[in-house]
């Protein structure tokens, strides 16, 4: 039995959502800091952040697979223990990378939440199992998403009562997603899952917009978010197409 969806909640697209923080690198900024999330609140934007597990089981704010791009070090973020982790500087900045309970510490409730779970799509629901009791004990508003929908089958088990979102692209980049069969690519563009997971909501590439399955799903009443705006130009387009945006590299509050 399919649980229900949650409704979205009204703040989703009350605020622009600052990507990962409102980073900046030249300002010593990085994507998924506490400086980052710091800047976002001081700005009134909700925060859209990664989840990721390190090889002992924590769970940490980060992006991407490896830290090779933004650490002081190369290998994968689940092979990395979280003293370790802790230990390694970035490249740029000051700050440490930090956990889920950091992240909220800091935030307390302050502005949203938007959090991503990442996905190995390997059918290993450890890292949903270690968020779901830290984000249960969380009284601020936050909702969750994932591109896997396995991920958020198991998270509207877990955590009935905290909304959850598909995030989807176009499905075209074979260097990014070759590793899944065209007809299951075709299913998460098309956004199948959605009625499946009980989605309150859908957050789509902006370069995939308009198109029919985001446009089906905002027809039928669910928020539709977009990413990545990167300009003032870009979220002009979004606000035709979308109900809010996720984005960085601008001041989406000046004309």
């Amino acid at each position: 039995m399919v649980k229900s969806a949650p409704p979205a909640p009204a703040w989703l697209t009350a605020r622009p959502i600052a990507h990962r923080g409102y980073h900046d690198p030249a300002s010593g900024r990085i994507e998924n800091t506490l400086s980052a999330v710091r800047a976002a609140i001081d700005h009134n934007f909700a925060i859209e952040v990664d989840l990721q597990l390190t090889a002992d089981g924590a769970v940490v704010v980060f992006h991407d697979d490896t830290v090779d791009r933004l650490l002081q070090a190369t290998g994968r973020v689940d092979a990395i223990p979280l003293a370790a982790l802790k230990k390694t500087a970035f490249k740029q900045g000051s700050d440490s990378v930090p956990t889920l309970a950091e992240l909220l510490e800091t935030v307390a409730g302050k502005v949203p939440l938007v959090i991503e779970l990442k996905s190995n799509w390997d059918g290993n629901r450890r890292l949903e199992a270690a968020v779901a009791p830290i984000l249960a004990a969380y009284a601020g508003p936050a909702v969750v998403m994932s591109f896997d929908p396995d991920s958020m089958a198991v998270m509207q088990w877990l955590l009935p009562t905290v909304p959850r979102g598909i995030v989807a692209d176009r499905y075209t980049d074979l260097d990014e997603w070759g590793f899944l069969p065209p007809r299951r690519r075709f299913a998460l563009r098309n956004l199948s899952a959605v009625p499946q997971v009980g989605a309150s909501f859908v957050s789509y590439d902006l370069n995939g917009l308009p198109s029919f399955a985001p446009s089906k799903v905002r027809a039928n009443g669910l928020p539709l978010i977009t990413w990545t705006v990167r300009s003032r130009e870009q979220a002009a387009k979004a606000k035709l197409y979308s109900d809010q945006i996720t984005f960085e590299g601008f001041d989406p509050d000046k004309g």
